[in-house]
């Protein structure tokens, strides 16, 4: 059967990250895009769900206490390292 190129462009770390995983999985980038194309033609779409990521109201919360912090770095505690907040944590336990 002929064969055909595709270009893609990607950005190099999520290149780098598939190349990684496709490795490990003993695939390289070609073998898992023509398993991909394959996928999706026998699926007729995309052989997953595509939609955007709504985070619950925990997530929703903990990104918005994240955001506060960023601007107003001087309202909390800052440690100069992991075992100092560890030992503080402990001591209060």
């Amino acid at each position: 059967m002929a064969t055909t190129n595709i270009n893609v462009r990607v950005d190099s770390e999520l290149k780098q990250s598939a190349e990684a995983l496709f490795d490990d999985l003993g695939l390289n980038m070609s073998a898992a895009i023509t398993m991909f194309l394959k996928s999706a033609v026998s699926h007729d779409g995309i052989p997953f769900d595509v939609k955007r990521f709504t985070p619950n109201a925990d997530t929703r919360a903990a990104l918005a206490e994240y955001e506060e912090m960023k601007k107003n770095p001087g309202k909390y505690k800052r440690y100069d390292s992991f075992d100092d907040l560890m030992s503080e944590v402990i001591s209060d336990a």
